[in-house]
C-alpha cells in the first residue's frame, strides 16, 4: 500500500479521534510513530509528531472529510469572552507577517506560510488555539 502523510498531531486522542472517523467512511489509513510519541512525548519535535498516513487512492477523499471536520469544530467553538460561535482562523496581523508576504512575493519559489491566529468575528478575542466549549466536558 503506497501512503501519504496528510496530517501530523502532537495528541495521541486528536489523533486517535481523526484516524477512527475517516476508518467509519471507509479510508484506508493507520497512525504511524503514534507509540513513540505517546510513550515519550518529548521525541514528538524531533520525529514530526504523530503522522496520518492515508493510501494514496483514498487521499483525495480523506482531505476533503479531514476539511470537514475541521470546518465543524470550528463552527462548534464558543468564545470564552462574548460566548458566540464566530471564530475564524485569519492572518495575524503585524510586521513578522508583513515581512513574510514581501519575502515571498520576491522569492516565489520559497513560499513561505504567514502566522494566522483564531479569532471572534464578534468581540475580537484572539487566540492561537481554537477556544474550547468547556461545557462539552461538564
Amino acid at each position: 500500500m503506497e501512503t501519504v502523510i496528510l496530517k501530523t498531531f502532537d495528541n495521541y486522542f486528536t489523533a486517535n479521534i481523526i484516524l477512527t472517523r475517516l476508518q467509519n467512511a471507509g479510508i484506508n489509513c493507520y497512525l504511524k510513530d503514534e507509540y513513540t510519541v505517546t510513550i515519550d512525548p518529548i521525541l514528538s519535535n524531533a520525529i514530526g509528531g504523530i503522522k496520518l498516513a492515508v493510501d494514496v487512492y483514498d487521499a483525495q477523499q480523506a482531505q476533503l472529510l479531514l476539511n470537514e471536520f475541521e470546518e465543524d469544530y470550528r463552527k462548534a467553538a464558543v468564545c470564552p469572552k462574548c460566548n458566540r460561535n464566530e471564530i475564524n482562523l485569519v492572518p495575524k496581523p503585524g510586521v513578522e507577517n508583513i515581512v513574510t508576504s514581501i519575502l515571498t512575493w520576491l522569492f516565489s519559489s520559497y513560499a513561505v506560510a504567514g502566522e494566522t491566529i483564531y479569532q471572534c468575528g464578534h468581540c475580537g478575542y484572539e487566540s492561537k488555539t481554537l477556544p474550547e466549549n468547556v461545557s462539552d466536558y461538564n
